[in-house]
């Protein structure tokens, strides 16, 4: 059809008297033509097998990408699974992190109490070398008291077998000048009041002087001797009464019975000069009233025995005396 229209427009070109150079002026476009045919041809077939192996690639970088997503997908299925792990892991460690603060200040705490603990026990130890050298100087303290303290017991035993000698001297003179007085285990004599006494009198009957002419001049052989001076502390005459009356009347009843015996001792014949400066230092009237009631053995007051008059005697330092036998007695059992 292309072909029969360039030869009929080439021979209507003919006819106006355009001729030969029409023809090849058609027959040239018309090659044109064909070559632009042809080249658009080739193009369109290149493109179209360019663009099928495009679509082919492109295919492929999808069956990729759909991989890719895939793998991306269960990629991201796992990242946020690492995630929540991370984030419980997070979670986790900050929960580390606080108990690990709570141990750093409970340690800190502890290392305070160590260290407080540190110091007193340092302190401790000082006290305990100071303690340590006290003990030292202590016993060396103690080595000496007891030296003294043996020394001071061999005084004792000396002072105590020197009462026993003086009380068992007594008791045998006593006995032989057939004198009735009983002499206790502390050299103590109780003379009974009612051969002295009226009731509630002070004045000395005369079977009282005559008992204490006999018993004063031996009595006091016994107790002045030269060998007992430097020993012999005091003489004491005390005066008791019963519960009866008032005892302040008591008091001044007693007081007056213990003062006229006295009296009567430093007064009476027989005694030398020597004797009488003695008894003059040593010897001493107590009153006691009803202080130091007797009981019989159902405990009631014995009143007849309660009225009576004593006489004591006491060696020198002899409160020293009880008091080192007592510490004496506690260090034997220590030891």
């Amino acid at each position: 059809m292309a072909r029969q229209r360039i030869h009929n427009r080439r021979a209507a070109r003919g006819s106006v008297g355009g001729g030969a150079s029409w023809i090849s002026y058609s027959d040239m476009m018309a090659a044109l033509l064909l070559i632009f045919v042809l080249i658009l041809t080739y193009s369109l077939s290149h493109y179209f097998s360019m663009l099928e192996a495009k679509e082919k690639e492109l295919e492929i970088k999808d069956l990729q990408l759909r991989q890719s997503l895939h793998e991306l997908g269960h990629t991201t299925q796992e990242l946020e699974l690492k995630t929540r792990e991370y984030n419980q892991a997070i979670i986790i460690l900050g929960e580390k992190d606080q108990e690990l603060t709570q141990k750093d200040q409970q340690l800190q705490e502890k290392d305070l109490v160590l260290t407080n603990l540190q110091l007193a026990l340092s302190q401790k130890e000082t006290e305990l070398d100071q303690l340590s050298i006290d003990l030292q100087i202590y016993r060396a303290r103690l080595e000496e008291q007891q030296q003294a303290m043996q020394d001071q017991a061999a005084q004792i035993d000396a002072l105590i077998g020197i009462r026993r000698t003086m009380i068992s001297e007594l008791s045998a003179s006593f006995a032989r000048e057939g004198i009735k007085a009983t002499v206790d285990e502390n050299g103590n004599i109780v003379l009974d009041s009612s051969i002295f006494f009226d009731s509630g009198r002070s004045t000395i009957l005369p079977e009282g002087q005559a008992f204490l002419n006999r018993f004063i001049p031996v009595y006091l052989d016994v107790l002045l001797q030269s060998k007992y001076e430097k020993y012999l502390g005091e003489i004491i005459i005390e005066g008791h009464t019963d519960s009866t009356g008032d005892y302040q009347d008591n008091l001044k009843l007693s007081q007056q019975r213990a003062l006229e015996v006295a009296l009567f001792c430093l007064n009476m014949n027989g005694l030398t000069s020597a004797q009488k400066n003695t008894l003059e230092n040593i010897l001493t009237a107590k009153g006691r009233s009803e202080s130091d009631l007797i009981y019989d053995a159902y405990g009631f007051e014995d009143k007849t025995a309660s009225r009576r008059v004593e006489f004591k005697f006491s060696l020198k330092d002899a409160q020293m005396i009880e008091q080192m036998s007592e510490i004496l007695k506690q260090y034997d059992l220590g030891e």
